[in-house]
């Protein structure tokens, strides 16, 4: 596992605890339960101390943990008969963005969600999860398609934000970031979307206004990275720390704001140390709120959604 750097204390712990077991194995005669189970404990009380209270950086790091569950691992997992479609019909296929027509629990929906990649060639190939306009035009046509034949929606966020590429100015990406929001307060079928990573600016939006929003615990959602916050209010990168604290951006944060519906509890020191339980948590909230939204007619989710996101600002940290 790849290891965070306020995570080194806990990783020398587990190291040293395997190396014991290493040489335990070499040598048949070498007990070693006792001191491993020590060390193990010792582990155990680190990680959670670690995790107890993170801070928003952390949180953010954490969010950004390459060995966290991405989109196409929870499509895997969750959704059966899964059909991908691709492109947008007008200009290019965008893998950074990925969905089809899926079961869920033997249910037909829409999946779309943005895709990282989990290796080096993945993840050029998904540009990191950074779509193009054709991208969010391929979104705007899935959700077209959920709305004409009566299907819940459920998108995946997971995303820094979208390509700032010169090529994707030129070809409208802010033009097609509005569509896809717009399409998402328009369409008359359930909607529900569930931030498994970053939720980063209007590439994260883009997907994001539902019926019901979900954040995973140690997940984050932002109109900008504190990276680029930090840069712009203080032409210092390296404040992002501060930028972090200052731009409320931890699902905790944005449950008290009304920003979000629900979060979804992850495993002890994060989904990407027990991915299948982190997995089957998300599925859990996805099946309970399209359990919830399932009879309601057209006119009432759009209401409800419209009537949700006019509402945003309303509440405060203070209230």
């Amino acid at each position: 596992m790849n290891d965070l750097e306020f995570e080194k204390p806990l990783a020398e712990i587990e190291g040293k605890a395997e190396e014991l077991r290493a040489l335990a194995r070499k040598n048949e005669g070498m007990d070693v339960t006792k001191e491993a189970a020590a060390l193990d404990k010792k582990a155990a009380d680190l990680l959670r101390d670690l995790y107890k209270n993170l801070d928003p950086w952390r949180k953010c790091q954490v969010a950004r943990h390459p060995d966290r569950p991405h989109c196409k691992d929870y499509i895997d997992a969750l959704f059966t008969e899964f059909t991908a479609l691709a492109g947008d019909r007008n200009f290019a296929e965008d893998h950074a963005i990925m969905g089809g027509l899926a079961r869920f629990d033997d249910q037909p929906v829409v999946v779309i969600g943005q895709e990282k990649g989990s290796d080096t060639k993945t993840r050029i190939e998904r540009n990191f999860g950074m779509a193009r306009p054709e991208g969010y035009r391929k979104a705007i046509r899935l959700m077209d398609l959920a709305d004409r034949f009566r299907l819940p929606v459920v998108t995946l966020v997971d995303t820094p934000g979208a390509y700032p590429g010169k090529g994707a100015e030129e070809r409208g990406q802010s033009e097609a970031i509005a569509r896809s929001t717009e399409k998402c307060l328009q369409i008359g079928v359930p909607l529900i979307s569930v931030v498994i990573g970053e939720g980063g600016s209007g590439g994260a939006v883009a997907l994001a206004p539902a019926n019901r929003v979900a954040m995973l615990e140690h997940s984050i959602y932002s109109v900008i990275t504190p990276e680029g916050c930090a840069s712009i209010l203080w032409k210092d990168a390296e404040r992002m720390r501060e930028a972090a604290m200052a731009l409320r951006l931890t699902a905790q944060d944005l449950l008290k704001l009304g920003v979000v519906d629900r979060i979804i509890p992850e495993p002890l020191g994060g989904a990407q140390r027990r991915r299948d339980d982190a997995i089957q948590a998300v599925g859990k909230a996805i099946g309970e709120a399209l359990k919830d939204l399932s009879g309601r007619k057209p006119a009432d989710l759009v209401r409800e959604r419209r009537e949700k996101f006019l509402a945003m600002g309303t509440k405060g940290l203070a209230a």
